[in-house]
């Protein structure tokens, strides 16, 4: 009778560890998951903390990059030769290679394109214009993607064709 007391109370531990086992090896899965889920959560928001600072500084230089632009486009012809016009122009191709190796692409706005909200904001529209398709008339501002997803918006002239 106490050999039979001894196996209940052994059968009784053992049932009562392989049920804490089993608490204990799910408590480890789910802490698992949860660590995993947080790892993914935290390079998730350090991708877009780097891609925000990226936009941030191309958003600052891009004003830079337009006056340069405008600044050689006003140039007279007759100091195409002269050493300092040349170094602006220099600087400007530096910018844009500087550009470039961040992934940073200028939107076509090229005249007789399809109007595109999603990377042209329309700044001016030609009333008098006939015709079904929105196209561009005119780039009034340049636009830039950074890795394929629109910064800034090309500020365009639309007209009808």
């Amino acid at each position: 009778m106490a050999r039979k007391n001894n196996d209940d109370n052994l059968n009784e531990e053992q049932g009562a560890l392989e049920q804490q086992i089993a608490e204990l090896t799910g408590d480890l899965q789910r802490t698992r998951a949860d660590f995993e889920n947080y790892r993914k959560r935290v390079d998730t928001e350090k991708q877009m903390a780097r891609m925000t600072g990226e936009a941030t500084a191309v958003l600052k230089l891009l004003p830079v990059v337009d006056n340069i632009e405008r600044a050689l486009g006003h140039m007279p012809a007759e100091l195409a030769d002269n050493k300092w016009a040349q170094g602006v122009a220099a600087v400007a191709r530096n910018l844009d290679k500087a550009l470039d190796g961040m992934d940073v692409k200028r939107i076509d706005a090229t005249p007789g394109l399809a109007f595109n909200p999603s990377l042209h904001e329309a700044i001016q529209f030609d009333e008098d214009a006939e015709g079904d398709t929105e196209v561009i008339a005119e780039e009034l501002q340049a636009g830039y993607l950074l890795k394929g997803e629109p910064i800034r918006h090309a500020m365009v002239k639309v007209t009808r064709k």
